[in-house]
């Protein structure tokens, strides 16, 4: 049985970058599916191709004599798509109204420019009109970090959302929030109640922990929460690529700098299925290549 391409990809992957945890992330795969891959690979060449300790992992001789070669069929892989007429087609991509503004809208270009045969149409929408349209094939693919569910959809990361706790330095001068107990003196503001921002820095507070805010404010989107920020109505978890320069120009600071809080991922999500599946892969592969902005 021939070893297929999708296997010797995670194989050069894995051997350029002898971490297996980066390797399934540089493939758009989980590490449990990216293992799978290597093993059904050594599988078939009938030979360790790794090996690997809790610390380190490294070629085998027999590794290292596949190198080459995999990288030789790769490459002719590519050239047979190469030799192919690139018909045009389109994509439709549904995006948040922020992140499609700084991030996705300046990436439209070179993007076009690296495959003049692709279209890319936008789309704006919140978490739940973006899932809804993939699943109901209104648009093919969305740009989110909500949390999926069930098997209804396919995707591959992007790049990590971090967050940050945040509040103009004006109000925080005047009342410093340095304890949960402070809470009592702010407003919070946040996005939504059914998927609140927040949720973020209390799920990573020690249990019992009350952060009894004096009220909370739903402004619908980061852009608005931002503005109420800077106006010094209240503070927020807000990502921090989206308020980098309002941090580096000090008209905002991080509260509990040494707080742990979690992250999340963007993910290029689509309908399992669908019928261009490896262009929607690749197109995830070329938009890790933009930075968040």
């Amino acid at each position: 049985m021939l070893p297929d391409l999708e296997s010797l990809r995670c194989f050069e992957a894995a051997a350029v970058r002898l971490n297996f945890r980066d390797a399934a992330k540089a493939v758009a795969l989980s590490p449990a599916a990216f293992s799978e891959r290597i093993k059904q690979l050594e599988y078939q060449v009938g030979r360790p191709l790794f090996q690997r300790t809790t610390r380190r992992v490294w070629l085998t001789p027999w590794g290292e004599a596949l190198l080459p070669q995999a990288r030789r069929t790769l490459e002719e892989a590519r050239r047979c798509l190469g030799a192919m007429p690139r018909l045009p087609y389109a994509l439709t991509l549904g995006t948040r109204f922020e992140l499609g503004l700084s991030w996705l809208t300046p990436a439209l270009t070179p993007l076009r420019r690296a495959h003049p045969e692709r279209t890319l149409h936008l789309t704006f929408g919140d978490s739940a009109e973006l899932l809804s349209a993939v699943r109901r094939g209104a648009v093919d693919c969305a740009v989110s970090s909500v949390r999926l569910a069930g098997g209804d959809f396919r995707y591959a990361l992007l790049h990590e959302e971090r967050y940050v706790l945040v509040g103009a330095r004006a109000l925080l001068d005047e009342r410093p929030l340095r304890r949960a107990e402070d809470s009592r003196r702010h407003v919070l503001l946040d996005v939504h109640p059914d998927l609140p921002l927040f949720r973020y820095f209390h799920d990573a507070r020690p249990a019992g922990q009350r952060w009894d805010f004096a009220s909370v404010e739903y402004l619908g989107t980061i852009g608005a929460v931002r503005l109420r920020l800077l106006e010094g109505c209240g503070v927020a978890v807000l990502p921090h690529y989206f308020i980098r320069e309002d941090l580096a120009a000090h008209r905002l600071a991080v509260l509990l700098p040494r707080a742990d809080i979690l992250h999340d991922h963007f993910r290029l999500i689509w309908r399992a299925g669908h019928q261009r599946e490896s262009e929607l892969r690749q197109l995830a592969e070329e938009l890790r290549a933009f930075p968040l902005r």
